[in-house]
């Protein structure tokens, strides 16, 4: 229930309820994208909208939820009669889950029909079901990119292309499109984020109070869920009619021409690539306006719209973090306001003229009696409500210095060892800065694999190219339809076949052999010891493996971090989607102390069994960040062993005149390629490991 909820209890909750009502408003804002930490009612509140949408008409029987009043002239399942009736039934709440398929998403041909019938016809998929509903999306930033593209693709043109199989096929595919992520499990590529209408970021209160408040109130519901219910049915039932009379009055909305002057101008300023968020922003606040109860859109409603559309279309590079300035908005808006002055920014000087109308008013409660409205909603002092949680922790959040980093040199290593200078007060060294990252030559896991769907290694997939057919190892997951029907064709008179189907056996079966690219899991493992520090190499390292990130993060990997210093090793990030973690861990490794090569190696080794147990089908890529020295810790030649059958690189960072060659020798223990630290800015270089495929 969309009104239960207290929302000063999640920062950001209020904006989030905006931007849904605006979708349910008007469909044409584009969806809703809510980012936030794990536990804070994401999917609570998105599943509770599609309570309140108004309940839909539909031709009977129709399994693309045709409208009786307005039909479909393409609807497959057509052409529907004119003027006959049509059946209610409340509006749609479709789930996409993580592993769909683009047949289960967008439909494809009735295998089944075809092959016992002799008839082509078409299986809708879920965007057929969600037609005039909601598609909810939860942890979209998992779903493989190719659907996202297809699902945002069909929520921007309002229409479903099929085209595959000897099947064409178009239909309506009209929804309220929302999707949830936690950005600890990986970003969305800023392509992908322009696609969606509207952002949110979400974060739980650490007020004591509001947290009691939701823990109250939830032990309420599971007490007695029909009670719960029947307390707020009256502010729910409100909310309802509210979202419908503001549907109604969105056709009728006047957008001056002074309003769009000053979205453009706002646009511009912020510098947002292309001409999307203009338009989102433009029917974002429309449906402001309209769910305000006003006739024309004033700049109140820009401020609403702009606040929730501009933030994600801000990132210049897959580690920003979405943002608005909400002071130069509000410079930009005085500046461009027309002549009349602010006074025209809040109908007879209500409730709504003020600030409370914008995002940090909960929606509804003017009208609804929303019993957590009134509350704080925006950004607490200090912080920007568009600046994502801190997910990373102080600078030193898992680098925990091993004992003697940053102490002096007890003899026993090479004096470079001590030239990380005095330690940083609460760090344990001397903490070196990174440059702007570059690009890099493709490193890739020789071989072929079976992994998930990415961009960097050769890999059999089940989105790829075809290369053939074969038959299957188990279940028919995706059915070569061609090959099947030349493998039972020779033998149809034999089997008595009479009719117009095929006669199939299970031998006949043959599934499609794809082949594309994979993700990898990228395993950086850095040397932060005090030779490192020598003659400022570590800004150099960590500008190349913060490049390497972002590499990464193109090519859809997952990504971990093993330093080594002192006396042992630290996983500074377990492997992770999300490489805008690795960037601020990598950003705050301090330098000092011994080099414990060994202890280095065998940590990773450790991490990549466990990695194998969890993600079979996911090759590793060992990549070595190093010098090749050794000052500390066990036999290098063992831990090494650990390693072998693991695609590895080592990046020599050894520099100077005179060098020692000692990361040629490592490489070689490795059977690994070696790759100078200064070719990986350079891309002309080819990176290939030289080994044989294990």
């Amino acid at each position: 229930m969309i009104v239960t909820y207290p929302f000063s209890a999640v920062v950001g909750l209020a904006d989030l309820k905006l931007a849904l009502v605006l979708n349910a408003v008007s469909p044409r804002v584009g969806g809703v994208l809510v980012r936030g930490e794990k536990g804070t009612a994401k999917s609570t509140i998105v599943r509770a909208l599609a309570a309140q949408l108004p309940a839909v008409d539909v031709v009977p029987g129709c399994r693309f939820a045709c409208d009786p009043g307005a039909l479909d002239p393409e609807c497959p399942d057509g052409p529907h009669e004119h003027g006959a009736g049509g059946v209610s039934r409340p509006a749609a709440l479709v789930e996409l889950p993580v592993g769909a398929s683009e047949d289960r998403l967008a439909g494809s041909l009735d295998v089944e029909r075809a092959l016992t019938e002799g008839v082509k016809a078409f299986e809708p998929g879920l965007l057929a079901s969600a037609h005039r509903g909601v598609l909810y999306v939860d942890e979209v930033n998992l779903l493989h990119d190719h659907l996202v593209d297809l699902l945002l693709d069909a929520a921007a043109l309002g229409r479903c292309y099929v085209e595959r199989e000897s099947v064409s096929v178009r239909h309506a595919a009209r929804f309220l499109l929302v999707g949830t992520m936690n950005p600890e499990e990986g970003e969305l590529r800023p392509q992908l984020l322009d696609r969606f209408g509207l952002t949110v970021e979400v974060r739980a209160s650490r007020d004591p109070e509001e947290r009691a408040e939701v823990v109250r109130r939830r032990l309420a519901f599971d007490a007695d869920a029909e009670a719960f219910a029947a307390r707020w049915a009256e502010e729910e039932s409100a909310l309802a009619d509210r979202i419908a009379a503001a549907r109604d009055r969105v056709p009728g909305v006047r957008l001056p021409d002074a309003r769009l002057r000053q979205i453009a101008t706002v646009c511009a300023a912020f510098e947002v690539d292309g001409l999307r968020a203009d338009l989102v922003t433009a029917n974002a606040a429309v449906a402001h306006a309209a769910w305000q109860g006003r006739d024309m859109v004033i700049t109140e409603d820009v401020r609403a719209a702009a606040r929730l559309s501009l933030p994600h279309r801000r990132r210049r590079d897959p580690f920003d973090a979405p943002g608005l300035d909400e002071a130069l908005l509000d410079e930009l808006l005085e500046r461009t306001s027309p002549d009349d002055g602010p006074g025209d920014d809040g109908p007879d000087g209500g409730p709504d003229a003020g600030p409370g109308s914008g995002p940090d008013r909960a929606p509804g409660s003017d009208s609804s009696g929303d019993p957590g409205g009134g509350g704080p909603a925006g950004p607490p002092p200090g912080g920007d409500e568009g600046s994502p949680p801190d997910t990373t922790g102080g600078p030193a959040d898992g680098i925990q210095g091993s004992p003697g980093d940053g102490r002096p040199n007890d003899g026993s290593s090479d004096p470079r060892d001590d030239d990380a200078g005095p330690a940083t007060p609460g760090i344990g060294g001397q903490v070196a800065g990174a440059g702007a990252p570059h690009r890099v030559p493709l490193l890739e896991v020789p071989g072929i694999g079976e992994g998930a769907a990415g961009r960097r290694s050769r890999a059999r997939t089940r989105h790829g190219r075809s290369t053939g057919a074969r038959r299957p190892s188990g279940q028919v997951r995706d059915l070569h339809l061609t090959a099947t029907m030349l493998a039972a064709a020779p033998y149809q008179r034999g089997r008595g076949r009479t009719g117009p189907g095929l006669l199939l056996r299970t031998d006949d079966l043959r599934e499609v052999v794809r082949e594309g690219r994979e993700g990898n899991l990228v395993l950086f493992v850095v040397d932060a010891s005090g030779s490192m520090a020598a003659r400022k190499r570590m800004s150099a390292v960590k500008t190349a493996v913060l490049s390497l990130l972002l590499d990464a993060y193109q090519r859809r990997d997952k990504v971990g971090l093993i330093t080594f210093r002192g006396a042992g090793a630290e996983v500074a990030l377990p492997p992770t989607s999300s490489v805008e973690a690795g960037a601020a861990r990598l950003r705050s490794l301090p330098t000092g102390g011994r080099t414990p090569l060994a202890a280095g190696l065998m940590r990773a080794a450790e991490v990549l069994r466990v990695e194998r147990l969890r993600d079979p089908a996911r090759r590793p890529l060992l990549v070595l960040v190093t010098d090749g020295r050794v000052t500390a810790g066990g036999d290098v030649d063992r831990a090494a062993a650990l390693l072998e059958g693991t695609a590895c690189v080592v990046v020599d960072c050894e520099s100077g005149p005179v060098r020692l060659g000692l990361a040629v020798r490592l490489a070689s223990r490795l059977r690994a390629r070696l790759v100078p630290l200064d070719a990986l800015a350079d891309l002309g270089c080819l990176v290939r490991d030289h080994r044989k495929a294990v």
